[in-house]
């Protein structure tokens, strides 16, 4: 059974950092693209930033030049460095992972910024 453990959510300052990571355990193989999503209250799910197997990455207008994705195959990670946070990034933090064409989703990790 595959799970998504994230780990990393905190309450911070604006204009500071935050890294989280999100293991992959259990059947590993196959892992194909791996992100994060956000969740800010009352609003919808949205995409944070992506990366493929092969490292490729693509990130919402709203997080370029601030928020890194990186992953480590080894280890069956994905991590997002979040540097500049701001009040809007606010949320419920969601790591996915797709499998052979299906997803899967993480808990969630909850990010407070505090202006």
């Amino acid at each position: 059974q595959v799970q998504l453990v994230e780990s990393g959510g905190g309450l911070v300052q604006a204009g500071e950092s935050l890294n989280l990571s999100c293991a992959v355990t259990g059947s590993v193989f196959g892992i194909g693209a791996m992100g994060w999503y956000r969740q800010a209250p009352e609003k919808q799910r949205e995409l944070v930033a992506t990366i493929t197997g092969g490292g490729g990455t693509n990130y919402a207008d709203s997080v370029k030049g601030r928020f890194t994705i990186s992953r480590d195959n080894a280890k069956n990670t994905v991590y997002l460095q979040m540097n500049s946070l701001k009040s809007e990034d606010t949320g419920v933090y969601y790591c996915n992972m797709n499998r052979w064409g299906v997803p899967y989703w993480g808990k969630g990790t909850l990010v407070t910024i505090s202006s």
